[in-house]
């Protein structure tokens, strides 16, 4: 059984999470708090399996609760929620130690199986296509070359892969991975070849294609 805290400060989400988590018949919901700080006191209580965390709350919000039980060594694994696509929470999460990161309206099934990837020592790093990444993709043919299947990646491809196709740069890829900008390019050049394409544009909509920016 996973044992789950869930951090978030609208009531009825909660309410609604839990009776759908309950469903699951592997996860158990341990513990609720309403903010950061009732939420730092149960996790250190019930030391829960993983943790589902709001981004935006009253006083101390998910990030400053991340950031405080990261240095206090208290950190389960965790899994940001929010209600709206948000660069600047993805990456500051990242940072801060957040294994997962979801938009609230996700089904039942990604929830549950993001819960499962994140308690087995996994990330699930999924940003939604962002407006300026769409844009560029617009003048792009829809028919090119490209290995078909593509060669599989590995985990962490996957991960650059999805804050690649999030718009974000090698630097901001870097911060937020805590890995070297230099490694960021190699994991870059690694994809684009195992996909073989031969720019990051191609590289996100044959991404797209198989479905590995999906939910």
């Amino acid at each position: 059984m996973i044992r789950l805290a869930l951090i978030e400060d609208q009531t009825l989400v909660r309410r609604g999470l839990r009776a759908l988590l309950d469903l699951t018949g592997d996860m158990a919901i341990v513990a609720e708090a309403a903010d950061g700080e009732e939420g730092a006191r149960v996790i250190r209580r019930e030391r829960p399996d993983v943790v589902l965390l709001d981004v935006r709350m009253p006083g101390k919000n998910g990030i400053d609760l991340l950031t405080e039980l990261r240095r206090t060594d208290e950190l389960p694994p965790t899994i940001l929620l929010t209600t709206f696509d948000d660069d600047e929470a993805l990456l500051d999460g990242i940072r801060a130690g957040a294994r997962g990161y979801l938009l609230k309206d996700v089904s039942l099934e990604q929830l549950a199986d993001a819960i499962r990837t994140v308690s087995r020592g996994e990330t699930l790093i999924r940003p939604a296509i962002t407006e300026r990444v769409l844009r560029g993709l617009e003048h792009v043919r829809q028919t090119f070359d490209a290995l078909d299947p593509p060669d599989p990646l590995t985990a962490r491809e996957l991960e650059v892969l999805r804050l690649m196709a999030g718009g974000y740069s090698n630097r901001e890829i870097s911060d937020a991975l805590g890995i070297a900008e230099g490694t960021v390019k190699n994991h870059a050049s690694s994809v684009m070849s195992k996909l073989g394409v031969r720019d990051r544009t191609r590289a996100v909509l044959k991404a797209l294609e198989h479905g590995y920016l999906g939910g």
